[in-house]
């Protein structure tokens, strides 16, 4: 008895043992998202499964933020390692200027994702139809830890109008927006997103409401005459939205994943691998998956430093990085 008592300890100690060494083996790692009516907080949702499915080891969680800016403070304080963003705020980031005056982040691009538009959302009844008629307004431009507000600020200004003193501001993120433009406390907002977004959705499919999108792709050649070739025009088709009976004429920027220059380029290297042999998955979470491809790498713009584990997969498929 006491020797079969023996062996049971052992092989409970054997498995404790064994347990211990597969936790220490296991990474975990945080993906910054945005805000649960956009597009980043589902894609990055669908990310994370693919990742903690597809890559041994390792453990992927979304995590809610307030978008592209406080994702990069993230990446730079090491709480997240991977992280959605708009190309302009992560230029500032790794440069360290506008909110990251005096403190740059060694970002690094692992993937251009898709093109994000800016809308500039209204309801009829407001008597907004061109960004003129913004004067005056109660108008929300983004949550504070967003691109949204980097680039609708720069909207605002290319097209001639002062953010501070010709409308009333509010900082909210789209889902908040589109509830306070249902009540009326608002009467226009700004948001950058892939197209459809569910908030905005929503919106157009409220009864008794008529989406209105403001043409604005005028400014996109003022804000590249400012800050580099960034931006550019594109068009919301009709349809797009609920209600929405014409083409927005709007402006356009990349989104981007990145991650610290830090991160080791076997994790680099296998979290894009896994991005495009699981594309099918994650274009099931949101329809704008299907920009994830190696040709985009090449076509696309990021003014970022590449990560060297992401080049050498874009390399190994044909890609002239």
């Amino acid at each position: 008895m006491k020797r079969r008592f023996t062996i049971a300890l052992s092989a409970v100690a054997a498995v404790a043992v064994l347990f211990g060494v597969a936790q220490a083996q296991q990474k975990t790692i945080a993906i910054g998202t945005g805000g649960t009516g956009g597009v980043y907080y589902p894609l990055g949702g669908g990310l994370a499964n693919v990742l903690s499915k597809s890559i041994p080891g390792l453990q992927a969680t979304a995590e809610v933020t307030g978008g592209s800016v406080d994702n990069l403070k993230l990446i730079g304080a090491g709480r997240s390692e991977l992280a959605f963003s708009m190309v302009d705020a992560a230029l500032d980031a790794e440069k360290g200027q506008d909110k990251f005056k005096g403190n740059p982040v060694p970002v690094r691009t692992l993937m251009v994702l898709y093109p994000n538009q800016m809308h500039v959302v209204t309801i009829e009844g407001t008597g907004i139809n061109t960004m003129a008629d913004l004067k005056g307004k109660r108008v929300s431009t983004g949550s504070g830890g967003s691109a949204t507000e980097v680039m609708a600020f720069r909207v605002i200004d290319a097209a001639g109008l002062d953010k501070d003193k010709d409308m009333k501001r509010e900082r909210l993120g789209v889902a908040e927006s589109v509830n306070a433009l249902k009540d009326r406390k608002i009467d226009a907002f700004f948001w950058v997103g892939g197209l459809p977004t569910a908030a905005v959705t929503d919106l157009g499919a409220t009864p008794g409401v008529k989406i209105k999108l403001v043409d604005h792709a005028e400014t996109a050649a003022k804000m590249n005459a400012k800050y580099g070739n960034l931006y550019a025009g594109s068009t919301i088709k009709a349809g797009t939205y609920p209600g929405q009976t014409t083409d927005n004429k709007n402006t356009v920027v990349w989104n981007i994943l990145v991650a610290h220059q830090n991160m080791p380029d076997q994790m680099a290297y296998d979290i894009v691998k896994t991005i495009i042999d699981k594309k099918a998955d994650l274009v099931a979470v949101h329809g704008e998956a299907k920009n994830f491809s190696v040709e985009n790498q090449v076509t696309a713009y990021s003014p970022i430093p590449w990560h060297p584990g992401a080049v050498k997969y874009f390399k190994e498929k044909g890609a002239k990085m």
